[in-house]
């Protein structure tokens, strides 16, 4: 093994997941996120002399971004948006860690985990790859900067406008039940 698919191991792929799970939220298909990940994930290996420093996930997040923008661009009008996929979400959180929730539990989990998924993607595209790479990827402010290729004011504007947004979303309906 040479040196170059060592530091591609080592440097890149513990962020494969995070990179398909961005994929999968821009570009809303999971074929398509496959897609975008191995075109970003080739572009990565190609050009990993370029990184400086060790911390490759920000570096290869923007690479994924950048790729998915590139996708979007060519598809553009072309894509099917497919629902985000939580089943795997079901099996989350035992209640006490000895049994299976009961059926009404996983019922309602699946509801909320499925209202929470379709917020997310009403989300323009700027402030859905923040709140993901926020909320779901844990990144820093300043790595969600250099991601976006944007400056860390803006990443937190557009964090709180994505959060305010999801907020709105996620209570209204919940409002109008209790009326």
């Amino acid at each position: 093994m040479n040196r170059s698919t060592r530091n591609f191991e080592h440097l890149i792929l513990p962020w494969l997941d995070a990179g398909y799970n961005l994929a999968r939220w821009l570009v809303h298909d999971d074929a398509a996120a496959s897609d975008v990940l191995q075109e970003a994930s080739l572009k990565a290996f190609r050009y990993l002399d370029k990184l400086h420093g060790d911390d490759a996930r920000p570096w290869f997040l923007g690479i994924v971004r950048n790729a998915c923008y590139t996708h979007l661009q060519q598809q553009r009008g072309q894509l099917e948006v497919t629902g985000f996929d939580d089943d795997a979400l079901d099996l989350l959180h035992h209640q006490d860690g000895h049994h299976a929730p009961d059926p009404a539990s996983l019922l309602h989990h699946k509801q909320d985990a499925g209202r929470v998924n379709r917020a997310i993607q009403a989300l323009p595209a700027k402030l859905r790859e923040v709140i993901v790479l926020r909320e779901l990827e844990c990144l820093e402010y300043a790595d969600i900067a250099q991601v976006a290729g944007i400056p860390v004011g803006t990443v937190m504007s557009r964090l709180s406008r994505a959060r305010a947004r999801l907020k709105d979303m996620l209570l209204s309906p919940q409002e109008e039940k209790g009326r």
